[in-house]
């Protein structure tokens, strides 16, 4: 597939960057490439998501191909207050894609590739706790990080089935991937004795970024599996999911949950906006699909 215009989250480290290099040696405008365009964006932040869409779209006229690919694991939690992982590796993409699709769809024919892991597998979907916000989130180890992250590439799985539903008969088509086992700075947020403990295995049994890379390429840039849309790939084939992540009835369940979810932080946003402006006290409450957002305005005469 040829495309002229490519936007790739994380494009600076890991696997992005390998995708990046190889898609500039196609003609991308990528490192290297005279007609490089660098656009701030950070995935734990909506806020700068929205921000950074609003700039691409009033800077950019086509967009042929989004490559989801950031990923981490690790503690924290995103600027809206939900679990990193799940914020930066899920939401983000959510809000991203939904706010480039309709510059998508202008191209005529265009993809968006999304990057998945085989332990979408491990992954569970609590509906109340991957919304929570500023509240504690179970079993806060480092096992509990792992299951955070495993949640997260599910509902990447998820996010990508439901959206090629979404998307039939447009000129848009999606696809997730597991890239392999890759040695990435995934766990960079990991103490210094685990990441110790973790690298005779990454020499031994993991694949470079160059390799991991060549799945996502695939899927971004092979002709014909157009009507492999919102399938799973591993090893530039398709591939089988889990149970779980073949349901419609939970895809579609987690995409409305996240368009709601994405529309009350949104409205928390211009809430706060305007009692600036005006110096208005407010009280928005909202509660969608268990997440309880809760925003008080106040002070001041």
């Amino acid at each position: 597939m040829e495309v002229e215009s490519r936007n790739i989250t994380c494009g600076n480290t890991g696997i992005g960057k390998a995708t990046a290099l190889d898609l500039a040696r196609r003609g991308a405008r990528e490192s290297g490439n005279n007609e490089v365009v660098y656009m701030q964006l950070d995935l734990a932040s909506l806020k700068s998501v929205r921000s950074f869409a609003e700039t691409f779209l009033k800077t950019e006229p086509r967009l042929d191909l989004l490559i989801n690919n950031a990923g981490v694991l690790g503690p924290g939690r995103t600027e809206e207050g939900f679990d990193m992982a799940f914020g930066v590796n899920h939401l983000g993409h959510f809000l991203l894609t939904n706010l480039l699709l309709e510059r998508l769809k202008l191209a005529q024919q265009s993809r968006v590739v999304t990057v998945s892991a085989l332990l979408h597998r491990l992954g569970a979907l609590d509906f109340p706790s991957l919304s929570a916000r500023r509240k504690p989130v179970p079993g806060q180890t480092t096992w509990g990080h792992i299951q955070a992250y495993c949640n997260s590439k599910l509902c990447n799985v998820l996010f990508t089935h439901e959206l090629a539903n979404q998307l039939e008969g447009t000129s848009v088509t999606c696809y997730c991937l597991h890239p392999g086992v890759i040695t990435t700075e995934l766990c960079r947020d990991f103490p210094a004795w685990q990441q110790l403990l973790l690298l005779p295995f990454a020499k031994l049994f993991f694949l470079d970024t160059e390799a991991g890379a060549q799945t996502t390429l695939y899927c971004a840039l092979q002709e014909g599996i157009e009507p492999l849309s919102g399938r799973y790939f591993s090893n530039c084939s398709v591939q089988e999911v889990s149970a779980k992540a073949r349901n419609d009835a939970l895809s579609h369940a987690l995409w409305m949950r996240r368009v709601l979810t994405a529309a009350a932080v949104c409205l928390l946003w211009l809430s706060s906006q305007l009692s600036s402006l005006t110096g208005l006290h407010y009280h928005l409450a909202i509660s969608i699909g268990g997440a309880g957002l809760i925003e008080h305005g106040g002070g001041g005469g």
